[in-house]
């Protein structure tokens, strides 16, 4: 029977496990500078309540569907959807979406494995005191001369691609597993140690105003839509990676509390680097600003004019590296797995081609900044055309097929079977939302992606 049903690439040991390899998932470089900056910018605290809402009422039903499909599927996205329709007399079609999340999940890592690199260079530059007692205009000067550099950016971006194939490589119990079972506690540890020095920056109330004074009147439709697309997007939905983690997720482990309790770490994640960033920040006098501006060139200002930014900017950009590994091993997964499945390759050599396949793409990227920076199509390089087809496309529609085929297609015997809701309540509100409230709001949110509202 599919209930019974088991996944040839192995499974999580235990619930918190699931947690910290999803968690991990989630949490990229974008919870590091993204949410803090759209919460400061949108009325602090007004904000994390419109986006705890946007997350109870879209993130966590549309994580459950995924968790749901992948540990009833028990294989990789494009055959779990196949088995699934399959199993409901619908069209085979329905593959579709796993083939659309595995490839938006290498097409992403493609990029993110480069700006990965970044994070891997400037653990050195911090390391040897690069940034000490430099100004914004020598920062900004290595930051474009460093990205000019093709042949700098290709060795930084192989680096973090091996490192990131050399944990899939290792399977779930010893390579996916482990790696999260270290990682993710030392990406909290090292939070902590940077909150704790924020706290000595003697501007600590100042970074907490910025994030949590409530300002209505900053929350404007644009905020609500900001809110609405990070609780969607912060939870890495509609690539694939829940739904294979999910896979592995074994049976008799609640869905709905899982769900929530990744929710919440992912949102405490984001909420801890913006308290250790911005009074470093404000400290310095510097404007906090957006994406890798903040990150690459803002960040080392402040921590090179700082008693002790030595030490602790490398611990910053340690964290970014821990980030940005965890969520590049999740967005590979499905892929490799595929391979094995549909090949019969062994992990090792399905982690090597899809490694390699990915790190060619990544060329693109690599090139996007320097020798192809001036070619562009419909105005865009080919980095950013990459980041605007996944980000505002691939993923929205991946979510909103998700939504209508956990949530209509599927039979109510078998969604609340999987999910293991205590009580019809529960298992009614999840079916509201997942219906009409979530495939509403991510269509809400392609349309502003592509520009329509």
């Amino acid at each position: 029977m599919t209930t019974e049903r088991q996944s040839i690439h192995g499974q999580w040991s235990s619930r918190w496990t699931f947690i910290l390899a999803a968690t991990g998932a989630a949490v990229g470089l974008g919870n590091i500078w993204k949410f803090p900056y759209l919460t400061g910018e949108h009325g602090g605290s007004a904000f994390v309540l419109v986006y705890i809402l946007c997350v109870a009422a879209l993130g966590i039903p549309m994580m459950m569907a995924e968790v749901m499909l992948g540990r009833r599927g028990r294989e990789t996205p494009v055959n779990t959807m196949r088995h699934l329709a399959k199993e409901i007399h619908t069209s085979p079609h329905w593959q579709l979406v796993g083939w659309a999340g595995t490839v938006a999940g290498v097409l992403i890592l493609s990029y993110y494995s480069v700006i990965g690199g970044w994070t891997l260079a400037y653990i050195l530059y911090s390391g040897v005191g690069t940034f000490s007692g430099a100004s914004g205009e020598a920062v900004s000067n290595l930051f474009g001369k460093f990205v000019g550099n093709p042949i700098g950016l290709l060795a930084w971006h192989t680096a973090f691609m091996i490192i990131t194939m050399f944990v899939v490589a290792r399977g779930v119990k010893s390579g996916l597993e482990k790696a999260v079972q270290w990682l993710m506690p030392a990406l909290f540890v090292l939070l902590l140690v940077l909150v704790g020095y924020a706290m000595t920056t003697g501007f600590f109330l100042k970074g907490l105003a910025f994030l949590f004074t409530p300002d209505f009147s900053r929350l404007s439709g644009s905020g609500m839509l900001a809110a609405m697309g990070q609780a969607f997007f912060s939870l890495s939905l509609g690539m694939g990676t829940i739904m294979i983690y999910g896979s592995y997720l074994p049976k008799g482990i609640s869905i709905a509390q899982t769900s929530v309790s990744i929710a919440v770490v992912d949102t405490l994640v984001a909420l801890m680097a913006g308290i250790a960033i911005f009074p470093i920040v404000f400290a310095n006098g510097l404007e906090p600003g957006a994406g890798p501006s903040l990150i690459f060139e803002t960040i080392p200002v402040a921590f090179g004019n700082m008693a002790g930014g030595t030490l602790f900017g490398t611990l910053f950009f340690v964290l970014l590296l821990i980030a940005a590994w965890t969520s590049s091993i999740s967005l590979i997964e499905p892929a490799v797995t595929l391979l094995i499945e549909k090949y019969g390759m062994t992990r090792l050599h399905a982690a090597f081609w899809s490694g390699l396949i990915t790190w060619a793409l990544g060329l693109g990227t690599v090139f996007s900044f320097n020798i192809w920076s001036e070619s562009t199509l419909f105005g865009l390089n080919f980095f950013e055309l990459l980041d605007y087809l996944t980000s505002n496309l691939m993923l929205p529609l991946g979510g909103i097929f998700i939504a209508v085929f956990a949530g209509w297609l599927m039979t109510k015997e078998t969604s609340k079977s999987e999910l293991s809701m205590k009580g019809e309540v529960g298992y009614k509100i999840w079916q509201i939302l997942i219906r009409y409230v979530a495939p509403v709001a991510v269509l809400i949110v392609l349309c502003n992606a592509i520009g329509l509202l």
